[in-house]
């Protein structure tokens, strides 16, 4: 296995940049692959391209005769651009996206044969779903799903397949996808936020839930990826002693970007440009050879869709630059683990950002509503909010080197807390005209000015307040934005709910005034969601004590996180915003505890094979080394050898304890995992995996990184963090 090492680092160094060119503006490219307004004007007759900007704006349903018009005018586009195949691309519960390619060709009898797509198959596909996790919704047997075409994310080439951006449900109409229950999220948080915004403006009718991601990732020369079986197989590094410089220089982050991964960035970029991704950051994050780029923010749906996209194609740009991506939340032990950070929020069919202040104190206090509530809506459903990022590889990056902690908390800044602080003092029931005339000049409309000076920002909250949007920091990098955007937009759907009828409730039973209702309602929100409010950084053993004693859950593990979302609370407020019933809301669960298992089950595995089958090899290898050259001096020396052999002597001892520290607890693991995998119970598996099975990993871990620092470099088999980080 050494020998596979220093081969990919030799590899390494006829790894050149790949020339890339760039002709045009990328303002001339965007979309250029993407079924998108234009392109259906010149593609479509005006009744089907009436029909589906209809869809995409009101929900209407396509007529099938409709369909057909469309459809033809989708395979001539497509084919126009070189494609041969066409897909119903879904999300379904893997984590991955799903696509079966059927040509468009279709014989018509005496050797002829046509490009055919007609309306059917563009809007309903039958995929074969006995593969796909259903957490017991279905029987294997039972092969049925159904793909149905989503117009409001338009279809798109990439290479030769004509991609249809579709939700995945069950014969029974159950969904299977993580699309289906973000699209009635979002028509939730539709719903609710444009009758709270009629206190404002009547003239609002809709109301859009937007999301900017930011994608962060390691890129890992691909030789010396494959050299890792434990990269190969888990995506992360489960062994490795961390190298002498790691980041603490902090001189990796906004540094020049190395001319490779530049590289890959413009070829990635161009191929971002052409499927209507907006990309428009990029830059060197802190860790060594670690990334980001993030998009101008978009509608959540389409922003999902785009991030599941980026994540394909950003593997096989990869590819062609000999990079491995890699999308682990903590991919190498000691440096900062990678997120997903989301950013949200809510704006209106007549141009205005609910999460920014406007220039009257009216517009101040629609912002103020919606920012409180959200704040609310997070204090009453935090434990919701952290199951929706929980997953095994995010648990390992929660609460380590400037990640958020796995307690959930809202941070808004010093100015906006102390403008929170002024408006819960405001007078119970109906305000005197002069303390409202006072609010409004002295506390509401000064907010601009607030935010202006807003520059308290602390990078490791976990849902954090950044001037017209909150941020979503805990979300894990590999993860599918639509687990975290479904809960969200759902907590936020039924909180405006609630808001909406006790604000209705105070002017019709106590004929208060609109505005003194909602300042009433207002006041209470504030000072009941205090508690989830916190400005330090999450780190510290005084905060965990504190938030206990303000009744915030501290859920470490994802089998601990997991049970909130089948809490009687959380069906009951998914049945309540028809965002999922009971069946769905269990299967999910079922299939993010099994895969935990599987996850970290997968990781025992290939631990016990790298410890016992390249590392206690090699160990022995140089421990026979020793040995001889310990017999050779005692040959020259006779009796006084062991004062010269004495280090060798003392490595020899060393290297027999490590060795069978590594084989005992190997030996531990794998019994440990036998008993865990005979367990019936899905949650108390995941428990003992969680709690016997994994705390194992660590002491292999332990033996096997000390015997790197033993043994000699030239026989070592695996490429060390030295190698994997400042390889350029």
């Amino acid at each position: 296995m050494s020998t596979l090492r220093f081969h990919a680092l030799k590899e390494v160094f006829n790894h050149k940049p790949v020339r890339i060119e760039e002709n045009v503006r990328r303002s001339e490219i965007f979309g250029a692959n993407v079924f998108d307004e234009s392109t259906m004007r010149q593609y479509l007759t005006n009744e089907a391209f009436e029909s589906v900007m209809s869809a995409i704006s009101k929900g209407s349903k396509i007529d099938r005769i409709v369909a057909d018009h469309i459809s033809t005018g989708m395979k001539e586009w497509a084919i126009s651009k070189g494609a041969t195949h066409y897909t119903h691309w879904f999300q379904p519960l893997t984590g991955a996206t799903a696509e079966k390619h059927d040509a468009f060709f279709e014989t018509i009898g005496n050797g002829l044969a046509i490009e055919k797509f007609d309306g059917g198959q563009l809007v309903q596909q039958e995929p074969d779903a006995s593969s796909f996790p259903n957490g017991g919704i279905r029987n294997t047997f039972e092969a049925r799903g159904y793909t149905a075409w989503d117009p409001t994310s338009p279809a798109f080439v990439y290479g030769t397949t004509l991609c249809i951006p579709t939700v995945f449900v069950s014969y029974t109409g159950e969904a299977l996808d993580y699309k289906t229950p973000l699209l009635r999220a979002l028509q939730a948080v539709d719903n609710a936020a444009v009758a709270v915004c009629k206190y404002f403006d009547k003239n609002v009718k809709k109301v859009n839930a937007s999301l900017g991601w930011e994608q962060e990732y390691f890129l890992i020369d691909s030789g010396l990826a494959m050299s890792r079986p434990d990269i190969t197989l888990t995506g992360r590094t489960l062994l490795g002693h961390s190298p002498a410089k790691g980041q603490q220089l902090d001189d990796h982050y906004f540094g020049t970007i190395p001319n490779r991964a530049m590289a890959y960035m413009r070829d990635l970029e161009t191929e971002c440009m052409l499927l209507g991704i907006p990309v428009k950051t990029r830059h060197n994050e802190v860790a060594p050879n670690q990334f980001e780029l993030a998009p101008i923010y978009e509608e959540a749906n389409l922003a999902v869709d785009h991030n599941s996209l980026l994540m394909d194609v950003m593997d096989k740009v990869a590819e062609r630059h000999n990079f491995k991506v890699l999308f682990h939340e903590k991919p190498f032990a000691g440096v900062n683990g990678s997120g997903k950070h989301n950013n949200w929020s809510l704006s209106t069919d007549t141009g205005i950002n609910l999460l920014s202040p406007g220039k009257t104190p009216m517009s101040n206090l629609q912002f103020l509503t919606f920012f409180i509530n959200t704040i609310k809506a997070v204090y009453k459903h935090e434990e919701l909010l952290r199951a929706a990022i929980a997953s095994a590889s995010n648990d390992h990056r929660l609460g380590a080197n400037e990640a958020p902690p796995a307690i959930i908390s809202v941070f808004i800044g010093a100015q906006l807390t102390h403008t929170l602080n002024e408006l819960e003092n405001v007078t119970n029931g109906k305000l005197s005209p002069q303390e409202k005339t006072d609010l409004k000049l002295n506390v509401v409309g000064k907010i601009p000015d607030v935010l202006l000076d807003n520059t308290d920002r602390n990078r490791t909250s976990p849902f954090a307040f950044t001037g017209n949007k909150f941020e979503f920091r805990a979300v894990g990098s590999t993860a599918n934005c639509a687990n975290s955007m479904t809960v969200l937009n759902t907590i936020v759907a039924k909180q405006l709910v609630d808001f909406k009828e006790e604000v209705d409730g105070l002017i019709s039973k106590k004929d208060m005034k609109k505005d003194d209702a909602i300042f009433n309602v207002l006041r209470e929100y504030i000072k009941k969601s205090k508690p989830i409010l916190f400005e330090g950084n999450g780190y510290a053993e005084a905060w965990e004590k504190e938030a206990k004693k303000r009744g915030l859950s501290n859920n470490k593990t994802t089998p601990e996180a997991l049970k909130a979302k089948v809490s009687k609370k959380a069906i009951r407020l998914f049945e309540e915003m028809n965002v999922m019933n009971k069946i769905e809301t269990q299967a999910r669960y079922e299939i993010e505890v099994e895969e935990y298992v599987l996850r970290i089950q997968i990781e025992g595995r290939v631990l016990g094979d790298i410890a016992r089958n390249h590392v206690v090899p090699t160990a022995v290898r140089y421990q026979n080394i020793l040995i001889d050259n310990v017999k050779g001096l005692k040959e020259i020396y006779g009796a006084s050898f062991k004062k010269l052999a004495k280090e060798q002597l003392n490595l020899i001892e060393q290297i027999s304890r490590h060795i069978e520290g590594i084989n005992s607890n190997v030996t531990k693991m794998t019994e440990e995992r036998k008993k865990a995998n005979a367990i019936d119970n899905l949650e108390k598996k995941a428990s003992a995996y969680c709690n016997v099975v994994k705390p194992l990993f660590e002491d292999i871990r332990y033996h096997c990184d000390k015997l790197e620092l033993l043994v000699d470099d030239e026989l070592w088999p695996l490429t060390k963090y030295r190698e994997l980080l400042f390889t350029k």
